[in-house]
Formats: C-alpha cells, structure tokens, sequence
C-alpha cells in the first residue's frame, strides 16, 4: 500500500497498491491514521460493489446511510439508472444547492463524521468535487479573528441554505432533511480524535446569537471565503469511474461543481455518522430546540422577500405558520 501527499496541498493524500474491498486490520489501522493526518483520502480505480462501499464506511462507525445513490438519474430495481432528473426536480434542486461550501448533516441532531463517494458514471466536463480544509482555515487566522469566534455559535439548516443559495423553499417535512428544525454548533470544533481546533462553518450555518443579522451573515461569509482563498488549502478531485474520495466531515468543508445536467453524473455515497459524545447539539425534544425554530423561522421570512434573484427565484416560497 502506497500513501502519497497531495502534491502542493496541506492535506490529503492517495492511496494505491491496495483494495477497499479486501482490507486487513492492519492496513486498516494504517488508512485510519493517515485519514485523520490528511483529512481525506483519494482511491483510484477501486470500483467497489455496494457491498464493499458499505463495509468500508462500517469500519468507521454506524453509517447514517449506505450505497445510496447521489445522482441526477433515477436508480431501478435492477440496480442500473434510468431517466436524468430534471433542473427543476427537487431531486436537482438540492443537487445545484450542494454546489455550495457545505459539510455533511450538521442540520441534522448528531452531525457526520465522516462522507465517502465512489465515482459511477461522470460528465465529460465538470462535475469534480472539491475539498477545503478547516484545520488550515482556523490556524491561519490572525489572533484577533480567533478571539472574536472562540466562544460564538451558529445555527445549522439546509431549509436556509437551499433558500439562502439557491432561491428553493422545498415543502416542510418532520421525516426529510427539510424538518423545520435548526441545530446550534460552535463557529470552532475541537476535533474529537486529534485534538485540532478547526472551523466549522458553511453553507447551512446562519443566525449567530448575539449579532445582528448582517454581522453574522458576513463573519461566516468571511470565514468561508478566508479558508478556500488559498490554494493550497482547496484540492479539486477530478472524476474517473471507480474513484474513491472519503473525507472527514467534522474538520473538511467540500462541495460539487456544476456541469452540464443533461449528462449522467452517479457518485454512489455512504456517510458514517458521528458520535453523540462530540457532534450531538441536541434532540427536536430537547428544551434549547424551539429556540432553533424561532430563529428558522425568522430567517425564511425575510429570505422570502429577498430571494427572487438566485436560481429558482423563490418561487416555491409558500409561507410556514
């Protein structure tokens, strides 16, 4: 097994001369480590069954979710795919908004830990996914920067990113991942497993207490801009069918690039979720909750007068009592 740096980055690395389907203890313990050093790591050519994508994703922990497919076509019964969703689908809909900075399910009680993406089917063009580390972002901020986040929080929900960046306003619903429902997590994460500081910010965080509404928006537009600003810390993973990309949710921002939707694009995605210990906020049950959905609320109010301008226009904007 060979474990080579990302030529001119400050994280990741790839990794050949090994399968993820017939991995022994010890390569995996060595994959761990490398994964916690690097951030991400790249697979090439490993054209995994459903089966091996979920068994590699399960050697990490419980998995939100296994061998589903993240694709614009719809997948049959026999397993192959068949029609290409349209943009206006709200399949497409959050497909487009996913070409936002975001990280994995920090709208949801207990964000990810980790995410993984094997490559079926890619457009001729475009398409890659990039990947920005936090790690890099946080550590070089100046002094000042990092003394005014330390101890500040945002809230967490793709109902605000999908209007915020796109102009969609997707039905409300307690069982999906439009629930409603808004988590609080800190601007800085104390990685779990390595001790590092890094950011935690994206597309879905918004609504700083404390702020007014035009500060908060700008601090964490900043913070996103400031950590992908330099090259060194953004990798652009260029598609091959049988690629493997799995990153580490808590400390790696990531993100899709656009390309021409008539094509077929199918990345095959397992998420291994985190653990309470270190990524639960709270429960939709839990008191800190409703204030959450107040602050929800509130922000798709006025994102339903201002919305007009992105891609879908805020025409799906109904009102939510």
């Amino acid at each position: 097994m060979n474990i080579e740096p990302v030529e001119d980055k400050v994280f990741g690395a790839v990794v050949t001369n090994m399968s993820l389907g017939s991995l022994t203890d010890e390569q995996f313990a060595t994959l761990k480590a490398a994964f916690l050093d690097f951030g991400f790591l790249v697979f090439p050519g490993q054209f995994l069954s459903d089966e091996e994508n979920v068994s590699f994703g399960k050697r990490f922990g419980e998995l939100e979710f296994g061998a589903n497919p993240m694709s614009n076509q719809e997948k049959l019964g026999d397993g192959d795919f068949g029609k290409i969703f349209g943009i206006d689908t709200q399949r497409m809909r959050s497909n487009v908004g996913n070409e936002a900075w975001h990280t994995d399910s920090t709208y949801k009680p207990i964000s990810s830990k980790c995410g993984m993406l094997s490559a079926v089917a890619v457009p001729k063009t475009g398409g890659e996914t990039e990947l920005a580390d936090l790690r890099a972002g946080y550590a070089a901020l100046d002094q000042a920067t990092k003394d005014r986040i330390e101890g500040l929080s945002a809230y967490h929900s793709t109902q605000y990113s999908q209007a915020n960046d796109v102009g969609d306003f997707p039905p409300q619903n307690p069982e999906g991942i439009y629930h409603g429902e808004a988590y609080l997590r800190p601007l800085v994460k104390v990685h779990p497993d390595t001790g590092v500081k890094n950011l935690f910010v994206g597309r879905h965080a918004f609504g700083i207490p404390g702020l007014e509404r035009s500060e908060s928006k700008r601090l964490i537009k900043s913070l996103v801009e400031f950590t992908v600003s330099d090259p060194s810390r953004v990798y652009t993973h260029h598609w091959q069918p049988g690629d493997t990309l799995f990153w580490d949710n808590r400390a790696i921002l990531h993100r899709a690039q656009p390309y021409d939707y008539a094509e077929p694009r199918v990345l095959i995605g397992t998420r291994v979720a985190g653990e309470p210990e270190s990524e639960l906020a709270y429960y939709p049950s839990d008191p800190e909750a409703e204030a959450g959905r107040e602050a929800l609320k509130a922000e798709l109010d006025l994102l339903r007068r201002e919305t007009a301008d992105r891609r879908y226009g805020g025409t799906t904007a109904t009102r939510v009592a």
